[in-house]
């Protein structure tokens, strides 16, 4: 057989990637590029409960959650695997810049990530590394601010661009704060891509995932949510319905499956930053920076809530950052994979459950503060003794600095470990390296990330 030149399937994937890439600037809202199928919306919520066990929720009991993984220890063989052989996805690190981060190694280095943006879609890690957000859509060039009508949201605004049937790219025109009157209810497969300008969702409502799916958030601010509600609030072309209160959250991902949150900064907002409730599973979270804020995460509805032991998070490449208190994350239920996160603030807890969830925490830098009584990484809350050590919570390879100490419990069964992991993790000393870009990154055209 005739060998085939090395250089081949790199030229060939060159050619993909400039025939897949470029993208002109357009007028208000005005699309560009191919479309691909529509998702239909399911019905509104109304109030997520969080912390209460709240009987409304329980409507939902029966609702499908897209991409729920039926047969997890497959699909975690499967991963490892990926990362051993390299697979094509992974093609593009010939462009690596050598951070060590698998994400931004993936697409950062290159100086026209501006003509390639939908590269971003397939550098995806963990479990919700399949979310392919507005890939195969066409481009939504946001050009105004505004949100003054949530009923009727003119051509241009982001709640425009979020609530069409078909699949979006949404990015932005130039620098702007944007401040929601109600929430931004997202239909599916969407990417709200902030590289490049510097978007500010701050002073008012922010982002709701509800009964979506393929979801990519990157490269925004969001800050300062506030609750709102008691008003119309339109999900779709066809549709718009009355919405109860919302919490404040900065990201309500509720009822939803393939959400990637991806280098945005999160601080001080009315509720939890990043919460996950009402069955939502294959969900990364990952290079975010999270300041200024109480209760940072929650990661299940209720402890009597029994649809999300579904659950699967990655948290990766994170910075926990000043300012914070407690719930990075709380978690219920489902299999969480926390790996190579720097944390380095915290007031009570960084670590926290209920419901015998199973923590895999693996190659994170954990610096306990200076109050002697807060040293502990990890919290089992409202639970006693007897209870939480069978709970399989594990630390490997973790960095415990200034009297940090995490308290494993369970019997380690490797099945049970197996359906919380997700990648392989990195050596804790390279934790500074990994999440030195964590939170919105500057971006400017012609030029590395």
């Amino acid at each position: 057989m005739a060998m085939v030149p090395r250089w081949m399937p790199l030229m060939a994937l060159g050619l993909l990637v400039l025939l897949a890439g470029g993208m002109g600037w357009f007028g208000p809202g005005m699309i560009a590029d191919s479309s691909a199928a529509t998702m239909a919306r399911r019905s509104l919520r109304g109030s997520e409960g969080n912390e209460s066990s709240d009987p409304k929720a329980f409507r939902f009991e029966h609702e499908p959650v897209h991409g729920a993984v039926d047969d997890p220890e497959m699909v975690a063989t499967e991963v490892h695997m990926t990362i051993n052989n390299h697979t094509a996805r992974r093609a593009l690190g010939y462009l690596s810049c050598g951070t060590g981060n698998p994400i931004d190694d993936c697409w950062r280095c290159d100086p026209d990530w501006h003509l390639h943006r939908k590269r971003l879609a397939d550098c995806g890690i963990g479990f919700g590394r399949n979310a392919i957000g507005g890939r195969d859509g066409r481009y939504y060039v946001v050009s105004d601010p505004g949100d003054d009508d949530p009923v009727n949201p003119r051509p241009g605004t982001i709640r425009h661009a979020v609530i069409q049937d078909e699949p979006l790219w949404i990015v932005f025109k130039r620098d702007m704060v944007i401040t929601l009157k109600e929430e931004l209810i997202m239909n599916s497969f969407k990417t709200i891509d902030g590289r490049g300008v510097n978007v500010h969702i701050a002073n008012g409502a922010c982002l709701t995932i509800q009964f979506v799916t393929n979801i990519i958030i990157h490269g925004l601010h969001i800050h300062d949510c506030k609750p709102t509600g008691n008003a119309m609030v339109r999900s779709s072309p066809s549709h718009y319905g009355w919405r109860t209160m919302a919490d404040g959250d900065g990201v309500s991902i509720f009822g939803s499956s393939h959400i990637w949150v991806d280098h945005c900064s999160l601080s001080n907002c009315a509720d939890g930053l990043i919460d996950a409730v009402i069955g939502s599973t294959a969900i990364t979270i990952s290079n975010n920076y999270f300041t200024h804020h109480n209760e940072v995460m929650l990661l299940g509805h209720s402890d009597s809530y029994a649809r999300d032991k579904a659950m699967q998070v990655t948290i990766a490449f994170n910075h926990f950052g000043e300012g914070l208190i407690q719930r990075m994350p709380r978690c219920r239920h489902g299999y969480f994979h926390v790996v190579n996160n720097d944390y380095t603030h915290w007031e009570m807890y960084a670590i926290g459950g209920s419901a015998d969830p199973t923590i895999n925490s693996q190659g994170n830098r954990y610096l306990a503060p200076m109050n002697p009584f807060a040293k502990e990484v990890t919290k089992r809350v409202d639970t006693n003794a007897g209870a939480w050590k069978s709970w399989n919570w594990r630390s490997e390879g973790d960095l415990l600095l200034n009297g940090a100490y995490f308290t494993p419990s369970g019997a380690g069964a490797s099945a049970s470990y197996s359906r919380a992991s997700s990648l392989g993790a990195k050596s804790s000393s390279m934790v500074g390296s990994i999440t030195s870009g964590a939170g919105v990154l500057t971006c400017r055209s012609g030029n590395r990330c």
